[in-house]
C-alpha cells in the first residue's frame, strides 16, 4: 500500500492572506487620499513602511503548515513539525484505538476538521488540526490500523 502524507489545509492561510491584503490596502489607500497631507502626526508617515507587517501573521502560519506532516509508512504513523528544531513523533498503527473527528462551525464550512488519534499505552492524543475531508482521512486511518 502507498504512503500516506496528511498536511494540514492552506484554506485557513489563504483567508488570512485574503484579510491582511485587505488592511494593507485600506491603510495604503488611507495614507495616500489622507494622511500623507496632514504633517501634524510624524508618525503616520512612517505607515507605508510598516503597513506590509501585516502579511506577517499569514506567513508565520504558512511556515508553520510547510513544516508539520504525518506520514503513514508501513505499520508506523509519523508525525514530524519544525522548521529549525525538528519534532518527530512515531505511532505503531497497531496501537491506535481510537479516531475521533471534530469540526468546529467554521471547519465544517470550509470541508476541515481536526483528527484526535489516542493509542494503547499512552495517555496524550495526538492532534492533527485543519485537515481537509477529515472523516475520509480519519477512515482511513483507521482501515490502515485495521490491516496491520
Amino acid at each position: 500500500m502507498p504512503d500516506l502524507t496528511i498536511r494540514p489545509t492552506a484554506k485557513f492561510i489563504i483567508l488570512r492572506t485574503l484579510f491582511a491584503g485587505l488592511i494593507f490596502l485600506a491603510l495604503e489607500i488611507s495614507w495616500f487620499t489622507r494622511w500623507r497631507e496632514n504633517h501634524q502626526d510624524d508618525l503616520l508617515h512612517f505607515l507605508p513602511i510598516v503597513a506590509p507587517m501585516v502579511f506577517i501573521y499569514p506567513a508565520v502560519y504558512a511556515l508553520r503548515r510547510q513544516f508539520t506532516s504525518v506520514t503513514v509508512t508501513g505499520d508506523r504513523l509519523r508525525l514530524e513539525t519544525g522548521a529549525l528544531a525538528k519534532s518527530t513523533r512515531t505511532i505503531q498503527l497497531s496501537k491506535v484505538q481510537d479516531v475521533r473527528v471534530d469540526q468546529r462551525l467554521l471547519q465544517r464550512f470550509f470541508g476541515v476538521g481536526n483528527i484526535s488519534i489516542e493509542t494503547a499505552g499512552e495517555a496524550s492524543r495526538l492532534v492533527l488540526e485543519n485537515i481537509d475531508n477529515p472523516q475520509a482521512v480519519a477512515d482511513q486511518l483507521l482501515d490502515r490500523a485495521h490491516q496491520v
